[in-house]
């Protein structure tokens, strides 16, 4: 090589040197600056450096833990306070993750970052340190409250009439799943926490229930008013009379235990029978039990009768008097087994 090819590479390489010299001395003497259009829970930090940003969100951060956590269960919402699980916001570590993109590469790639002005467009929210036993404790205080069993579906009788009681998932909440997702939230913008559920089945639903009772016969005897469900839906409704003072038809619930047609009267041994007592009368004039039986409380039972003004008053000896037409068609639909449910 000659002396002038040596002269012009010594020359290009003391250039170089001076350049990579200059650029380590920028970097050095460089305090770094935040990249433009960083902003920390919405307050604009880019082009600050580190004690700049500081002394910015002094103000607007120190109200961030008092900020309420919004935990939410379909419609129903239980706000917390982040500050009630110790949270703290960390400037120091918020402002080095909002460094961070321009403390990246070589220093070369940091200085030609700087020289045209890095631009970075990101919402951080801050650093914020907690408790992880006041996050779990809350959970455990949700789960308390949010928890329930199964409900079965089921009927019950109210003011005469029947009526249906929806069957209900039972709700378990996921304790650590619940905590890691406040955890996060505590360390995000949004405030929103979904709580995460277990369901569980009841083991009688609406369709099993309507299955288990295809009939279902409830006595009104304040309102003299016999009424018939079928699937649960009002099918008919019949006037009738019931036992009298003393004698009154026994309340709760029973079920149909045998049927007959145009049945035989068994007297029962009651004072109120006289000579009758113990007897059995068949089906005639002279048997008060007309057309059909459905027993269902022993000596107890629905039958028809040919004194029709004694419906709509209280008259049998606990019996359940019923209209001749009313009685064979209130029979045709029942079987044994059927509930019968007297208020």
């Amino acid at each position: 090589m000659g002396s002038r090819s040596f002269g012009i590479v010594a020359g290009l390489l003391l250039v170089l040197l001076t350049m990579a010299g200059a650029v380590y001395a920028y970097d050095l003497a460089t305090e770094p600056r935040i990249p433009h259009g960083t902003k920390v829970a919405g307050v604009p930090v880019g082009g600050l450096t580190k004690d700049e940003a500081r002394e910015r969100l002094r103000g607007p951060l120190s109200g961030w833990v008092a900020r309420p956590l919004q935990i939410r269960l379909g419609r129903r919402e239980f706000s917390v306070r982040a500050s009630r699980l110790a949270a703290q916001v960390d400037v120091d570590a918020t402002l080095e993750r909002a460094l961070t993109p321009a403390q990246r590469g070589s220093i070369l790639e940091r200085t030609l970052r700087r020289l045209r002005g890095d631009t970075r467009r990101a919402n951080l929210a801050p650093s914020t340190t907690y408790s992880p036993q006041a996050v779990r404790a809350l959970a455990r205080r949700l789960a308390r409250r949010i928890t329930r069993a199964p409900r079965d579906a089921r009927v019950r009788v109210v003011d005469g009439r029947l009526r249906r009681v929806p069957a209900r998932h039972g709700l378990a909440v996921r304790h650590a799943t619940l905590s890691r997702r406040v955890e996060s939230t505590l360390g995000s913008l949004d405030p929103r926490v979904a709580v995460p559920l277990r369901r569980s089945r009841p083991h009688v639903t609406g369709p099993e229930l309507i299955r288990r009772y295809p009939n279902y016969i409830v006595v009104d005897r304040d309102g003299f008013t016999l009424r018939l469900y079928r699937r649960l839906r009002l099918a008919e409704s019949y006037p009738i009379a019931v036992g009298q003072q003393g004698l009154e038809t026994p309340a709760g619930l029973y079920d149909v235990q045998n049927k007959q047609i145009n049945p035989t009267w068994t007297v029962p041994n009651s004072d109120w029978a006289g000579a009758l007592a113990g007897r059995s009368i068949p089906p005639g004039p002279d048997n008060p039990l007309k057309a059909r039986w459905l027993g269902f409380d022993g000596s107890a039972g629905i039958h028809g009768t040919e004194d029709i003004g004694s419906l709509g008053t209280a008259a049998s000896h606990g019996c359940i008097r019923m209209a001749v037409p009313g009685v064979v068609d209130l029979y045709r639909h029942v079987d044994v087994g059927t509930p019968v449910y007297i208020s």
